[in-house]
């Protein structure tokens, strides 16, 4: 007699069932990351000030012990001296690039804003070679863009940029007054010198490698944004310092960063000249200095102190990007990096550092054996 296919399952027939444990957990870790993405978004200001604060405090904190470790004579420098010195030049620093940045957004806001009734105009010009009707259409489509409201938006925000400089003073004076006590608190906070000590080779690592980084992207960037001031100098644009101070800050941000600041340059060339050979020259030209600024200079220079996958860092700056915004692509990498080298040395974690990695090989062993100790790391 044939079976009946619409018959119900018999009740003694064993069905896999899921691990509730598994399943608990699963469920634990999704709401875990849904509540510290909540907390990123949320205190987004004050994480990145002090994620700022961490960055400066690691640049530094080697030529602080450096001073630190001097004698004028049979004088001796005392610790806090050196801190109070530090402190003091990143605050001069940091209010110094705070109010040039300021100028320059107002720069460029009075001079966009004079440039508001011509641009739609211009930039339809570069539609003409499809049509009329085309280039009608991105003409209708520009004018309907409220440029005023956006950088009323923009000056806003940019407004805000004295406060986060302050918190991040702030934060880093904190820092340096802690530094002194940093191996004793890591000891007692993990309860065994060994562990303590590798943490400190951790922490020493994911310094030196982001102080690396950020030391030849701001020599090459600084190059960068002079060479494009230069040409854009030559050219005798109205924005020629804002450019380049604007190429030397997008420069921070992998990848995208450098075409943003191409395209920028080449924009403000054609709306101010409206014409197109000094704009196709002006283009080549700087896409010729990024590419060979970004993509020979700078990885000659860099060397395997990064050793970072091209499309994690692209994944990273979107993630970062999205929560953070702006400052969050500048902070990418360097949280990347602490990420990977954090991966590596969890054994449970070390597939996430072999994905981040360029080559699969997140840490050399030469690195690993040559990493210095907790105590340097403090000092």
């Amino acid at each position: 007699m044939a079976s009946n296919p619409f018959s119900p399952v018999p009740p003694n027939r064993d069905w896999p069932r899921p691990d509730p444990t598994r399943v608990q957990s699963a469920a634990l870790v999704i709401i875990a990351f849904a509540v510290v993405l909540f907390l990123l978004v949320q205190a987004r200001f004050m994480l990145i000030s002090l994620a700022t604060a961490i960055v400066l405090f690691s640049l530094t904190s080697d030529a602080i012990s450096f001073i630190a470790r001097q004698r004028v004579g049979p004088i001796h420098i005392p610790n806090w001296l050196a801190s109070i010195v530090g402190v003091v030049l990143i605050s001069t620093a940091l209010l110094i690039l705070t109010s040039i940045i300021l100028a320059q957004i107002n720069t460029v806001l009075t001079t966009t804003l004079s440039y508001t009734e011509r641009a739609p105009s211009a930039v339809a010009d570069l539609f003409k070679w499809l049509g009329e009707d085309a280039q009608q259409a991105v003409l209708s489509s520009l004018a309907t863009v409220d440029v005023s409201g956006y950088l009323r938006t923009l000056a806003g925000q940019a407004s805000g940029m004295m406060q986060a400089t302050v918190l991040i003073i702030l934060f880093v004076g904190f820092l340096f007054a802690e530094r002194v006590w940093f191996s004793t608190k890591l000891v007692n906070f993990v309860g065994d010198e060994a562990q303590a000590d590798r943490v400190g080779r951790i922490v020493a690592s994911i310094i030196r490698r982001v102080n690396r980084y950020l030391l030849v992207k701001t020599l090459v960037s600084l190059v960068t944004g002079v060479m494009v001031w230069a040409i854009a100098h030559l050219f005798g644009l109205d924005l020629a310092v804002s450019l380049g101070i604007l190429t030397f800050i997008l420069n921070y941000i992998p990848n995208i960063g450098s075409i943003v600041a191409t395209g920028l340059v080449a924009l403000v060339t054609y709306v101010q000249l409206a014409d197109a050979t000094p704009t196709l020259a002006i283009f080549v030209i700087v896409g010729a200095i990024q590419f060979i600024n970004g993509s020979i200079i700078d990885p000659m220079l860099m060397g395997r102190a990064l050793r970072l996958s091209s499309f994690g860092i692209i994944i990273s700056l979107a993630f970062w990007g999205a929560v953070w915004g702006i400052p969050g692509m500048f902070l990418s990498v360097p949280i990347m990096v602490a990420l990977m080298i954090v991966c590596s040395e969890i054994p449970a974690l070390r597939p996430i550092a072999i994905l981040l990695s360029r080559e699969g090989l997140p840490e050399p062993e030469t690195q690993a054996q040559d990493r210095p100790t907790i105590a340097s790391a403090a000092e």
